[in-house]
């Protein structure tokens, strides 16, 4: 039986556009600017996402811009209007005001649609890691699942997403005030490639040094190793999600196939512009189900 609501995200959960229909997911994009022209986060339907990391790589400035509480009271209303209940999550709030937005474009629907539900809740989570528990939660509507057992699901399961990721390239943490000068200069000299995760907050956290790429490969998967549900008999989904680098996300993909032979489907996505605008071309994430985050 078809359930009378939808369910609503945004662009930063970097899935593709043929995922997003698959799942039957209504979607809100985010805004950005390159090198002065304004685009649409849409998945790179009006950017090509190679484009811009080659862009980004020589030097072109970007600027990102959240969505609106107009532009979530337009998207919002669509679905109320015609009758359908509507549960949107949003990028997690240690990341982006945009949970603030949509919550407040909803308080003042509420009373213009009283005998219409319209929930907002916080992923706390981000790329395709927030694309994870959206696949999760459709999962659970298409076994026929109610809206209240959905927001039950989101509560229960988010902080047991697991979100690892490392990068190459430092300039754009320095660029964008993440990291010192001074460190960064440091760091490019000694090939330091930081591993970082998000924790219970749904903030970036820095978690350790690692030199060399071949080791902060082999540092995320042993991260998998230590808070995969079930550890090394994990048999549920992984996703990754890349900037200009998949050589790299493919190896870690060999790496967890070899250390995890019960794993389920792994799927590789593009880190999207609105992510990338801030991490750069060369930073490869990691997304599993597993133990609670902590701080």
């Amino acid at each position: 039986m078809k359930q009378n609501y939808v369910i609503s995200c945004c662009s930063a959960s970097d899935l593709t556009l043929e995922l997003i229909q698959k799942l039957d997911l209504e979607m809100l994009c985010f805004h950005l600017t390159l090198d002065g022209v304004q685009y649409s986060d849409d998945l790179g339907q009006t950017l090509n996402i190679d484009h811009f990391y080659e862009e980004m790589a020589a030097g072109k400035m970007t600027k990102t811009s959240q969505i609106g509480i107009g532009e979530y009271m337009d998207h919002f209303e669509k679905y109320l209007a015609a009758g359908q209940d509507v549960l949107h999550i949003t990028l997690s709030s240690g990341i982006s005001g945009t949970y603030n937005s949509a919550t407040a474009a909803a308080q003042v629907l509420h009373s213009q649609y009283p005998d219409r539900r319209l929930v907002v809740m916080d992923s706390l989570a981000a790329s395709s890691g927030y694309g994870l528990l959206m696949a999760g939660i459709c999962q659970e509507r298409d076994k026929g699942a109610t809206l209240d057992e959905l927001i039950a699901y989101v509560e229960r399961e988010r902080l047991h997403l697991n979100h690892w990721f490392f990068s190459t390239d430092l300039q754009y943490y320095v660029r964008g005030g993440r990291i010192s000068k001074a460190s960064g200069f440091v760091g490019g000299l000694l090939n330091i490639c930081p591993l970082l995760n998000v924790n219970k907050e749904g903030r970036l956290i820095p978690r350790t040094k690692c030199r060399g790429k071949r080791k902060a490969i082999e540092t995320i998967v042993q991260r998998m190793e230590e808070h995969a549900r079930d550890g090394h008999d994990y048999d549920g989904p992984v996703y990754l999600s890349q900037s200009a680098c998949r050589e790299d996300a493919e190896a870690v993909v060999n790496l967890i196939r070899d250390r995890f032979p019960k794993v389920g489907e792994i799927s590789i996505f593009n880190i999207g512009a609105l992510i990338g605008a801030h991490t750069g071309p060369g930073t490869v994430a990691l997304f599993f189900w597993g133990d609670e985050r902590g701080e």
